[in-house]
């Protein structure tokens, strides 16, 4: 795949070839699908729990006699339908994650990165270097670029100076190209990464080209 390499300026500096799949029309859109649904159940804590008819504090005794009373019959105060009472059914901790072949999930990183570039999403830089950690120079760069909005920010392995600038822009997300995951490529509006750090995800999936 033959992508437009740009200056951290700006200004176009030729195209490069990389290792991507162009031609995913074989591929159902199902692998993303997958991979996204269980990334997301993934991050839930699963630690909702309520207390059951055994689990609540309380006595075993019966309130009243069963009859004679005019009241309703009541075996415990610990029943469901009294205030205080246990829960029927109620959540308990459980893991929400999910198993997905690693086949599926580099196969679904893959086309995630190249339908991105496919629908212009991805800028790629020659270099991106920044003297001096203050936010502003950084944002004067992807102002050059003309990048707005929910940003994501792909670097081989991110300067001191780099990391210091970006981590006040709330729009703005970095990751390191052998850790993003296709999640993160597909949340953003705008991809910006330098050309080391495609050349490093194209290489992630080696003997799929």
């Amino acid at each position: 795949m033959k992508i437009q390499v740009y200056g951290q300026d700006g200004e176009a500096k030729g195209s490069h070839n990389f290792g991507l799949r162009e031609d995913f029309k074989g591929v159902s859109p199902q692998v993303i699908h997958d991979v996204i649904t269980a990334h997301r159940a993934a991050q839930r804590s699963g630690t909702a729990s309520t207390k059951t008819v055994a689990e609540v504090a309380g006595s075993g005794k019966k309130p009243w006699r069963q009859k004679g009373t005019g009241r309703a019959r009541a075996g415990l105060a610990r029943s469901p339908i009294w205030r205080k009472g246990g829960v029927v059914f109620g959540p308990k901790p459980r893991d929400y994650s999910k198993d997905i072949p690693k086949g599926v999930r580099k196969l679904a990183f893959e086309q995630a990165v190249s339908t991105r570039i496919r629908e212009g999403d991805v800028i790629v830089l020659d270099s991106l270097e920044i003297k001096t950690p203050k936010t502003k120079d950084f944002v004067k760069i992807l102002k050059g670029l003309k990048v707005e909005g929910p940003t994501l920010l792909i670097h081989e392995s991110p300067s001191q100076n780099l990391r210091l600038a970006s981590r006040n822009i709330d729009w703005v997300d970095t990751a390191e190209a052998g850790s993003v995951n296709t999640y993160q490529i597909l949340n953003c509006n705008k991809i910006v990464l330098t050309r080391v750090a495609l050349e490093k995800l194209a290489a992630r999936n080696p003997g799929e080209k």
